[in-house]
């Protein structure tokens, strides 16, 4: 997944409260896997407050058959369990991958939430090479009709279980600060039309639905703050503003502090051109910008890998950055009433883009001095990052 990007005073290319009331009829179980009846979830909440997120089959198995039995360092196995039983997000980045919903989905204890991102696009991810999609430019029908609708069926089928959903990471961002890139401008229009599909279809009882909204180095620039609100309340607005919609997600594997103060680029020559120098001041600041424009503010935060700071050369360097560690695990504690939660969407491990310049999907972000190398191909196992995760982490899963 490619991350932008970096600006002066305009933006330059650089290429995650109330408790609820209950919404079963049994008090939550964990003898079951799903509830006992339809699940109804209230998206004027905090879902998280009351659902734990569900650490999911998928990502156990890349840790328990693919990492552990690799393991350099036999000492690091049960922080490498620890990953495994924090709950985390399944990846539906291929109408293919669409398979992995409906055992994920059964699996999951009434008490339990799945999260899932849903991200494959036309013209996926417009600024980058490393994570291409699969679908072209104008296939919109395709990503309708054979992942969307899809994935909609499937989600209607298991009504007793509840899911968080982020969509579309790094889409609507992209439109706001590359439209100076051809193939962001080729892409934006499949990219609103199938945000808002996508909203609309997947507006189900058992749904809460996050937009991606890129992090503070990315839309919290003052100078994208009210273009970035705008073009997503636009999306939500084109859906129907469906009721399950939650607000945004921030930070999807990102590297950005919580709540670091000063931030990690403070001093940075352009930073007078950004307040926003955390997630927690991005989530507050851009929030406001979300709530004047009409659309639901609430926010999860992505907090894998961000458990060290100082690392990235520059605020846009977002592939395999060297010396990482995981972050926060989730929790619905986070001490400020617009964040519901710190959540796990980027799996720890699963590579950023391949450091081979030879390969076609090169990326010269993934060859920077500040990105770990060698790196494999985007979402393939990186053995060796998953281990420096694990070994930096903070606080200490060792």
């Amino acid at each position: 997944m490619k991350i932008t990007s970096s600006a002066a005073a305009l933006a330059l290319v650089a290429s995650a409260v109330a408790a609820p009331s209950p919404t079963t009829s049994e008090k939550p179980t964990k003898r079951q896997a799903g509830c006992a009846s339809a699940v109804s979830l209230n998206a004027q909440t905090n879902v998280f407050k009351q659902y734990t997120l569900h650490a999911n089959n998928f990502y156990r198995k890349e840790i328990e058959e693919l990492a552990i039995p690799n393991l350099s360092d036999p000492s690091l196995e049960a922080a490498a369990r620890k990953v495994a039983d924090t709950g985390s997000f399944v990846w539906l980045d291929t109408i293919a991958n669409v398979d992995r919903l409906e055992p994920a989905l059964a699996e999951v204890p009434c008490n339990e939430i799945l999260g899932v991102v849903v991200y494959d696009l036309p013209g996926r991810d417009c600024a980058a090479k490393a994570s291409n999609g699969e679908l072209k430019v104008g296939e919109l029908n395709r990503y309708k009709t054979q992942f969307i609708d899809r994935i909609a069926s499937i989600l209607k089928a298991h009504p007793n279980t509840a899911v968080a959903l982020v969509i579309e990471p790094d889409s609507l961002p992209n439109l706001v600060t590359n439209s100076d890139v051809q193939a962001c401008r080729n892409s934006a229009a499949g990219y609103r039309d199938g945000v808002a599909y996508a909203l609309k279809t997947l507006n189900l009882p058992n749904v809460v639905q996050y937009i991606d909204a890129g992090h503070g180095g990315w839309l919290g620039w003052d100078a994208n703050l009210k273009p970035g609100a705008e073009e997503l309340a636009k999306a939500y607005k084109a859906a129907g503003s469906p009721k399950q919609f939650r607000g945004i997600a921030t930070n999807v594997a990102g590297w950005n502090t919580w709540d670091l103060s000063p931030g990690e680029f403070s001093t940075a020559s352009d930073a007078k051109y950004n307040s926003c120098q955390n997630e927690r001041t991005y989530v507050n600041t851009f929030g406001q910008r979300l709530k004047a424009a009409g659309m639901p503010n609430h926010a999860i935060v992505d907090t894998g890998r961000n458990g060290v700071q100082g690392l990235r050369e520059e605020w846009g360097n977002w592939c395999n950055v060297d010396g990482a560690g995981f972050g926060r695990p989730p929790s619905a504690d986070t001490g400020l009433e617009l964040a519901d939660a710190f959540v796990w969407v980027k799996p720890g491990g699963e590579s950023d883009g391949t450091s081979d310049s030879s390969a076609v999907r090169y990326d010269s972000f993934c060859g920077k001095p500040d990105a770990f190398q060698p790196s494999p191909e985007a979402g393939a196992w990186h053995q060796e990052y998953f281990e420096m995760l694990l070994r930096n982490s903070n606080p200490s899963l060792l």
